[in-house]
């Protein structure tokens, strides 16, 4: 039975979700665009569904600190394309090797893996093409968003860094500060960079930009821990993707190495502390706020 938190948050996460397609939809080539076949493969990953979290994170952020919605599509957006084109190349055989990702195959089962290894690198490009043209943000801003999302993406405690080291972390035995550093590099860096790719087309300072930091910190640990929850007690119509994955590859999870009451414990610290960060905004804050508990509705 679903949580009512889950339940009343679930129309705006709608509405947003469709508000960012439109944006997807204006700068993704059609599928018809020569050559078709690449088009109609990043097309059928990037609208295969998914929950649209990083763009909704980046969007509500910049929202709350003041942002015209306009100055957030684009760098919004964009956190979709590289999100997704991460998806892709994680699903190929020589990584996690999955056939099912937004209740959809997974691009290289349809389209084959040389294609989908292009459709992940030209998603990753069309990104920061978005990024750099004309228009809003500010250049300022601009720049500042393209640097973030840069970072978060690498290999210095970013999305390949934490990727490497999962890989690396396979039959393995971890310590705490490894698995940690995983989740927050693999998943949590896009995640922050997400919140403060909002805060910085708002312009925020750097005390607004902090507080929101730490939120994105904690809701992005949080985030990664109820995924490995998730994946032992979900299935995969829940989840959209193969169940029970991390345990048959050996993978380095909280479950894991924790147990699961304890993990689940430990999102739901996470996720209270991210709440308790954005005390200083009252009512403003609301939906971010929502998303927290959105959150942690998914961990029962």
């Amino acid at each position: 039975m679903k949580n009512m938190a889950d339940l009343s948050i679930q129309p705006y996460l709608e509405e947003q979700r469709a508000l960012v397609d439109a944006e997807l939809e204006r700068v993704i080539p059609a599928g018809h665009a020569f050559p078709p076949s690449i088009h109609r493969a990043m097309r059928h990953s990037v609208f295969a569904g998914g929950k649209r979290l990083r763009p909704i994170l980046c969007l509500e952020t910049g929202r709350m600190l003041g942002a015209d919605e306009q100055s957030l599509l684009r760098p919004a957006a964009a956190l979709e394309l590289i999100h997704t084109y991460s998806l892709i190349h994680d699903d190929l055989p020589a990584l996690d090797n999955d056939d099912l990702r937004r209740g959809k195959p997974t691009c290289h089962k349809v389209f084959g893996e040389a294609t989908a290894i292009l459709a992940g690198d030209a998603l990753l490009t069309l990104a920061f093409e978005v990024l750099a043209s004309p228009g809003p943000p500010a250049a300022e801003s601009k720049l500042r968003v393209i640097q973030e999302i840069s970072h978060a993406v690498g290999t210095l405690k970013g999305m390949i860094g934490g990727q490497v080291i999962d890989l690396e972390a396979e039959n393995q035995s971890v310590t705490a500060e490894t698995l940690e550093y995983i989740h927050t590099a693999k998943t949590g860096a896009l995640m922050r960079a997400s919140v403060r790719c909002g805060a910085l087309c708002a312009g925020a300072g750097p005390d607004d930009l902090a507080r929101v930091t730490v939120y994105a910190e904690k809701v992005g640990l949080a985030f990664q821990i109820i995924d490995d929850v998730l994946d032992v007690l979900g299935t995969p119509e829940e989840l959209g993707k193969t169940a029970g994955k991390d345990g048959q590859q050996h993978k380095a999870t909280y479950p894991a190495l924790h147990g699961l009451d304890q993990s689940r414990q430990m999102a739901c610290a996470l996720l209270a502390e991210a709440d308790a960060t954005l005390a200083a905004y009252g009512n403003r804050a609301r939906r971010l706020r929502e998303i927290a508990q959105y959150l942690k509705a998914r961990n029962r």
